[in-house]
């Protein structure tokens, strides 16, 4: 849809910004680490008000994931939910023209994004998450908005793979339908308004291995680059959900180029599109070009009459955070929990099977590289052990399935040894095989809140065994033997509970479909919200290794955890 040609005299200019999983950082302070980041929405806001004084059109977008990530916005969702939401205050101060909506938006649940739909000077957009009921858009499905006489068309969609990962309670009345098609139903009745842009505000990753056609049974997790390649009619599409950056044009099966702009995460890039228009139409439509930049939110400092606006807000949060629940006898690291068993995950353990009864927890560090120190214990270092709201589940698995469970984790974890001298850790490699050094760090090529461990069995992961065969279950910490074919209680988050990282679907085999039949039990609460009343009650926490389970070979593992300690964090173990 655009064209390459522009007349130089006369033109028309717009600017559109996208702020893409902001996931809270709204002030520039992390009220967890207790640091002052690089980047955050306050220094956003100073390129955005330079932007509006510079040029006579503007717009400004967001594309999903504000309801999850910092305190603050934890605290504004559950905690205090009767004083205005900050994530609503803050939007609407620096003025925003719409949003999508974003997989941890709707994490929160209907009462806060119902909630903050009402409370945003904007409309709230996904065209694929349609109500039941209805069969209409339970969000507006596309937004007009016109500056300088330029109209803007903008079409909201979000990922359609929310119920892999989220309790169905969270988005009742709800599906989500896939983007390719609700794309084609909506561009139809967007272009009858005669739009001058067209623009797809999308919380779904740019992946180009989805451009190919798809099977009729497959939900696309990140479908930009689909709806991209064979929807024509958008001239720009902005992503998210993904985290990554992304600039670049693409030819779409129209033979039209569309401008693909990706912002990243956490407040530190801006996504930015310029179009410009010529004076002259060319088969009635405007002449127009477009180009994309990223821009480093780090070069700009906070905006002053920000930071002032919501110092009350940044007050009340610093109190919450910094509360004492509790002392600890130990440092606790997530470091530890790559390596072995550590009493960093223990303390998640030892809690879920508290709560549930159950016989066999599973659980991962949910935070890369984070500590709790040795003394008194706050709220926000539950945050730093528990980072995500999920729920805790009580499921049945056989103990086949339990088996095949941990393989499939410990797949995602270790790479198969030979030698001694042999790679232990998955990182990122290079076309050599070797960890691959992207801004000074290596980095491991999955995520590790799916490295999932268990508690309650004792059992050992030979690496020099292939993947699919390395756990030998020797039986309960309680003595009980343990069966192949009898049926177990396990605790495991509602994320993983959902299918979330393919656990219990590509690992255990069981079908997406049979899950909610394995169900026991749901909290009603978020995890974190039973594990820091759990510290309250008990004042003191002795954090310890239980040790139920072993790597082995024990030299290799031991002389390559050594090594690779130090390649993934740069200190000597």
């Amino acid at each position: 849809m655009l064209l390459v040609s522009c007349s130089k005299t006369g033109n028309k200019s717009i600017s559109i910004i996208e702020t893409t999983d902001v996931h809270g950082v709204i002030l520039p302070y992390d009220y967890v680490e207790k640091e002052k980041p690089d980047a955050s929405l306050a220094s956003s806001y100073t390129y955005i008000k330079w932007i509006r004084e510079k040029k006579n059109a503007t717009i400004l977008l967001d594309n999903g994931d504000n309801l999850q990530g910092q305190p603050e916005v934890y605290y504004y969702n559950f905690i205090d939910t009767v004083s205005p939401h900050f994530v609503a205050d803050a939007m609407n101060y620096m003025r925003y023209d719409a949003g999508s909506v974003g997989n941890h938006d709707v994490e929160a649940g209907h009462a806060v994004y119902d909630r903050l739909a009402k409370k945003f000077n904007f409309p709230l957009l996904a065209a694929n998450a349609v109500n039941i009921k209805t069969g209409k858009p339970y969000f507006k499905p596309y937004h007009i908005i016109i500056k300088d006489g330029i109209k803007v068309a903008v079409m909201g969609l979000t990922t359609p793979a929310i119920p892999n990962w989220l309790p169905p309670e969270l988005y009742s009345g709800i599906e989500f339908r896939d983007m390719v098609e609700t794309a084609r139903l909506w561009m139809p009745v967007i272009l009858k308004e005669r739009p001058d842009v067209v623009v797809g505000l999308f919380h779904s990753g740019w992946d180009k291995s989805s451009e190919e056609n798809k099977n009729d049974d497959q939900v696309y997790e990140n479908g930009s680059a689909a709806v991209a390649y064979s929807v024509p009619g958008f001239d720009i599409i902005f992503c998210g959900h993904d985290h990554k950056i992304a600039n670049e044009k693409i030819v779409n099966s129209a033979g039209d180029t569309v401008l693909i702009l990706d912002g990243g995460s956490k407040s530190q890039k801006l996504a930015q599109a310029d179009i410009t228009f010529g004076s002259k139409k060319v088969n009635g439509k405007k002449q127009k070009i477009a180009n994309g930049k990223i821009i480093n939110v780090a070069d700009f400092k906070p905006d002053p009459d920000f930071i002032t606006k919501f110092a009350p807000q940044h007050k009340k949060i610093n109190e919450y955070v910094n509360r004492i629940i509790g002392s600890s006898t130990a440092t606790i690291s997530s470091r530890d929990s790559y390596f072995g068993p550590s009493a960093f995950v223990e303390m998640i353990h030892s809690i879920q099977l508290e709560i549930t009864k159950a016989d066999i927890s599973f659980a991962a560090p949910l935070s890369f590289d984070v500590r709790i120190s040795k003394g008194p214990v706050t709220v926000g270092d539950m945050f730093k052990l528990y980072r995500f709201e999920n729920m805790l589940y009580t499921m049945t698995l056989t103990g086949d399935e339990i088996r095949r469970y941990l393989e499939f984790s410990y797949s995602q974890w270790f790479n198969t040894m030979k030698k001694s001298g042999d790679i232990m850790l998955k990182f990122r490699t290079g076309k050599d095989g070797r960890p691959l050094v992207t801004d000074g760090k290596v980095w491991l090529k999955n995520q590790p809140y799916n490295f999932d461990s268990a508690e309650g069995i004792n059992y050992t992961v030979d690496l020099s065994k292939p993947e699919g065969k390395r756990i030998i279950i020797k039986g309960f910490s309680d003595g009980r033997p343990f069966e192949k074919n009898k049926m177990y209680k396990i605790a495991v988050n509602s994320y993983r509970g959902n299918g979330g990282g393919g656990h219990l679907t590509e690992g255990a085999g069981i079908k997406k479909e049979e899950l909610r039949s394995r169900l026991v039990s749901s909290t009603d609460r978020d995890l974190r919200y039973y594990i820091l009343r759990s510290v309250e009650e008990k004042k003191v926490i002795n954090p310890e290794v239980r040790n139920n389970w072993n790597i082995i070979p024990e030299k290799w593992v031991k002389e390559a955890s050594r090594r690779e300690y130090d390649l993934l964090f740069g200190i000597k173990k």
